[in-house]
């Protein structure tokens, strides 16, 4: 084993994995090294204890863990082509060490004094962590790294992602109907997620009909593909091109998703949704798209008294408005079901939750139904306003 000041000088000055000083439970573990020889000791070493056993026991494990998830210079450039040579021989011997103080037991740490037999002791394991680094490294297209590896869903809050830590679970399967639409947007998303062009959509049509559902189960569906997806509030669409700076860079795929989208005609989110959908000088991200759902064409809400307003050149100012739909590449309708669709619907969702009921009984019930409006597809699952559940 390493000597006691050198695994205390190293782990202090760690560059490449610094981050991992903050993260799981190496701060305990450094203060726990920091407490040897102590009357401290028989606390810190506890503490480390409490918090490892927590995680299953294996103190290798637990490192190797903060060694893989942590977000720093080498695994951000893995993409696109490496950090450097100096970073990357810094990596490599970092890695080395992190393995040798991932094997250090408190055998090593006491000596084996008898006066401290009754801490329990931790687990180690031969792991290597050059091999699953590298492993690592080669899949950073489709698990990120950071919180981008660890969640698929997040929303915004002054201007920084947020993960959702409970997204909602819709799947593609568990949405009967609208397949044909779906497919559109499917294969859009698949193109972004292959490098191949992908465009803006507007999912558009009656509300009920799983416009919302269907973003969120294409976002489950493909997380593993490395497609992460970000809830866009209509106020913070003015954030945007700041956090698209942020996510150009990122090896994943996003998705911005703007739920129920609309306008009034002298709404200054409007302008901000504009440029997002125009690109900047510096050109659109090729990483990020936005997914809007509207109940309206043309997303904006329109008086009479808009168009008899006192501006001189009021067609030119309304033709504005009316044009932002046009600005995204792809419009899908989700039309309200005609009489056989809704009854496939009623059916295929009945078997879905086990509804043991005859099919006419089953019609009527689900025409009858007071939440959705009529004629609507009044049963697809239930979703709240907000894309996510939270807790």
């Amino acid at each position: 084993m390493m000597k006691l000041n050198t695994m205390r000088t190293r782990l202090d000055g760690l560059v490449i994995f610094r981050g991992i000083l903050q993260a799981n439970i190496v701060p305990a573990f450094r203060a726990m090294l920091a407490a040897v020889g102590s009357e401290d000791f028989v606390s810190a070493a506890a503490d480390f204890e409490n918090q490892l056993f927590e995680r299953g026991g294996s103190w290798t494990r637990v490192l190797l863990d903060a060694v893989l998830q942590d977000e720093n210079i080498c695994i951000r450039k893995a993409a696109s082509g490496g950090a450097g040579q100096a970073a990357a021989r810094c990596m490599d011997s970092e890695l080395e060490f992190l393995q040798q103080l991932s094997r250090v037991t408190l055998v090593d740490l006491t000596g084996g004094e008898e006066s401290l037999a009754f801490l329990p002791r931790w687990e180690t394991e031969e792991v290597d962590f050059a091999a699953a680094y590298a492993e690592r490294l080669a899949e950073v297209g489709q698990k990120g790294y950071g919180m981008f590896a660890r969640h698929h869903m997040f929303t915004i809050e002054d201007g920084s992602l947020i993960p959702v830590r409970f997204p909602d679970p819709q799947r593609l399967s568990e949405l009967p109907g609208y397949e044909h639409e779906r497919e559109k947007v499917i294969a859009n998303t698949k193109a972004l997620l292959s490098g191949k062009p992908a465009v803006n959509v507007l999912l558009y049509g009656d509300a009920g009909t799983g416009k919302s559902s269907s973003v969120k189960a294409i976002a489950n569906e493909f997380a593993a593909d490395g497609l992460r997806l970000v809830e866009v509030k209509k106020n913070q669409l003015y954030q945007i091109p700041a956090l698209l700076d942020s996510l150009a860079q990122n090896p994943l795929k996003f998705i911005l998703f703007i739920d129920d989208l609309s306008f009034s005609a002298n709404d200054d989110n409007f302008a901000a949704l504009k440029a997002i959908l125009e690109g900047s000088v510096g050109g659109r991200s090729q990483n990020v798209v936005v997914y809007a759902t509207s109940n309206r064409r043309h997303l904006i809400k329109e008086t009479l008294s808009d168009r008899s307003g006192d501006d001189i050149h009021e067609a030119d100012t309304r033709q504005e408005l009316m044009s932002l739909s046009a600005r995204f590449g792809l419009t899908v309708t989700f039309q309200r079901p005609d009489k056989v669709r809704f009854e496939e619907i009623l059916l295929d969702l009945a078997k879905q939750y086990g509804v043991q009921m005859p099919s006419d009984q089953l019609f009527i019930k689900g025409e009858a139904s007071p939440s959705v409006p009529a004629a609507a597809a009044p049963v697809l699952p239930a979703s709240s306003s907000s894309c996510f559940r939270q807790e």
